[in-house]
């Protein structure tokens, strides 16, 4: 029997030795990086070195909300040098994710190819949702819960992320459009600020965090208190303010500082009478910050106000250190408290299968003959990897998801629900890959003109798609009944003769098999193409079958 394995495989690093990497957060307002020794045995990492540039790349045209040249230049320039900083620290890996302003902007994904070929250096634009998770385990990482339910807040350039959890899976994650640049570019005209302006900017932001809110409000259980937590330069550019008022000094680090709703009230009076200038010369605040401060201010005080918050407490790790602790759990270098993250694509999957009605049999069988040719072709056909079988591993589960829709084109619609699902713990990138191979199990092969094969931005993920649908295609038409007729299959692989025989055992002892058969003849042209081959099905009999015929 073909056995599935459904709980994701991480890709295990020796841990003999410590490791150095790199993680660049491209955010709407700035560009950080942290540089991290790893130290597997613990395991643990430390900070080694930070960078920050603000490029703003949340300034979009107004008109096509396309990413401006200037920051895009500005973009580039900041990204090359957090390069060379990693590499002078002999950095084995940098991973570089960008959030919502990338995401937003048509020309996002142009801004990505163009760093890549000018740089090298590839960037996983994620989903609000994704980045929320992630925020999470940064935070983890840096503060204990102690089981105790927290609140997350993240207020970036472009997006506020809200997360409640106590330190196992989040309950709730939510990236909510409405961030200090954002608000600032968008709502703000007069310097200083009017008190229209300031009466809307204060409704509007109540307005847009109330759904989310809300929602988070829900997952609290009857008595629990739960501790507010601040991440991001926003949170803590009016900490290090309200020290420098209250104590003389900012403390060094800011982590665990504690600010009132209180007194942010009081500050937040202050700040909306100082024009630009005047907040640009507040100690500790840059010209850049002092432009965005007013917003951010407003976004965490009616955040606190909605969730009936007294104070919120500081914590300097976020989404660069999140993205370090999900590298380390998807290389097995994590097995504590953590470690429910690491099946999070998996559950992911399950429940948006779940929420579509998949049937899940059927799906297990498809997705086992597709990972069984996958596996068995290996290093023969290809040299596709396990972070390639985990992407055609999840396109196989949801790949008939679309007939929640409607039966007819339902692999279009598949498409459309994969890539509308906000699946956890996977890149846009990724996302869309399984998206597209979702779309092509069926019907045509991967063309051009498609819009969705199109919107694939790499090379590397389209030549997946072009391999591995064909394998999808196959492993469907091994079920073709919905029945379980095929028991196993085994691939034998002739390279003198490029033939490929695909050997089929029957799970029952009378059944022929005759309609998997020609579904294989019928989808086999594109993997005969795609791997310049002859395939041919050969039905063998089982072991029952055997024995049934022997007993006659």
């Amino acid at each position: 029997m073909i056995h599935l394995i459904t709980e994701r495989q991480p890709l295990p690093l020796p841990i003999d030795r410590d490791r150095i990497m790199a993680a660049i957060d491209v955010g709407t307002n700035s560009i950080h990086m942290v540089v991290v020794r790893i130290q597997p045995r613990l395991p643990a990492f430390t900070i080694i070195a930070r960078e920050k540039e603000t490029v703003r790349l949340g300034d979009r045209d107004k008109t096509t909300g396309m990413l401006t040249a200037a920051a895009i230049d500005r973009a580039a320039a900041a990204l090359k040098r957090c390069q060379s900083i990693a590499q002078s620290l002999k950095a084995e890996e940098i991973v570089a994710v960008a959030t919502s302003a990338v995401r937003e902007a048509p020309n996002g994904r142009n801004f990505l190819q163009q760093i890549e070929a000018d740089l090298g250096l590839v960037i996983h634009l994620i989903s609000g949702q994704e980045e929320a998770r992630r925020i999470y385990l940064g935070v983890l990482s840096g503060m204990e819960f102690s089981f105790q339910p927290h609140i997350v807040i993240d207020i970036g350039g472009g997006s506020t992320e809200l997360i409640l959890g106590d330190g196992h899976e989040p309950r709730t994650l939510s990236s909510t459009k409405v961030g200090a640049v954002r608000l600032t570019r968008e709502l703000i005209s007069t310097d200083p600020i009017s008190s229209s302006e300031f009466n809307y900017l204060q409704a509007y932001a109540r307005g847009m965090l109330e759904r989310s809110i809300d929602e988070l409000k829900s997952y609290l259980h009857v008595g629990e208190q739960p501790r507010l937590v601040g991440t991001s330069g926003t949170i803590e550019a009016l900490a290090a303010l309200h020290a420098r008022d209250r104590l003389g000094i900012v403390p060094t680090p800011l982590h665990g500082y504690e600010l009132p709703l209180h007194d942010l009230q009081e500050m937040l009076n202050r700040l909306r009478r100082l024009s630009l200038s005047e907040r640009a010369a507040l100690p500790e605040m840059s010209e850049r910050r002092a432009e965005i401060i007013l917003a951010g201010a407003v976004i965490l005080q009616e955040a606190m106000l909605l969730l009936g918050m007294e104070s919120v407490v500081i914590c300097e790790r976020s989404l660069r250190e999140g993205v370090i602790v999900d590298w380390m759990l998807t290389h097995g270098l994590i097995e504590d408290r953590l470690r429910f993250q690491g099946s999070v694509r998996e559950r992911s999957v399950m429940r948006a299968a779940e929420k579509y009605q998949v049937n899940l049999d059927y799906s297990q069988r498809v997705a086992a003959f597709a990972l069984a040719l996958f596996d068995q072709t290996r290093g023969k056909l290809h040299n596709w990897g396990e972070e390639e079988r985990e992407l055609l591993w999840a396109a196989a589960m949801l790949h008939n998801c679309g007939h929640f829709v409607n039966h007819s084109a339902h692999h279009k619609h598949s498409y459309y629900l994969i890539r509308n699902s906000d699946l956890l713990g996977y890149t846009e990138a990724e996302i869309e890959t399984i998206a597209n191979l979702a779309r092509y199990h069926r019907k045509s092969n991967p063309k051009k003109k498609h819009d969705n094969y199109r919107n694939i931005s790499s090379k590397k993920h389209r030549r997946i798609v072009d391999q591995l649908h064909t394998m999808l295609r196959l492993a469907a038409a091994l079920d073709r009944r919905q029945i379980g007729a095929v028991e196993q299959i085994q691939c034998e692989f002739i390279p003198d003769q490029a033939t490929l025989f695909l050997r089929v055992r029957s799970s029952h002892p009378q059944d022929d098999c005759a309609l998997e058969l020609w579904s294989l003849n019928l989808k086999k042209d594109g993997f005969e193409s795609e791997f310049n081959l002859k395939l041919i099905p050969v039905l063998e009999c089982s072991v029952a079958a055997i024995a049934s015929n022997t007993a006659d």
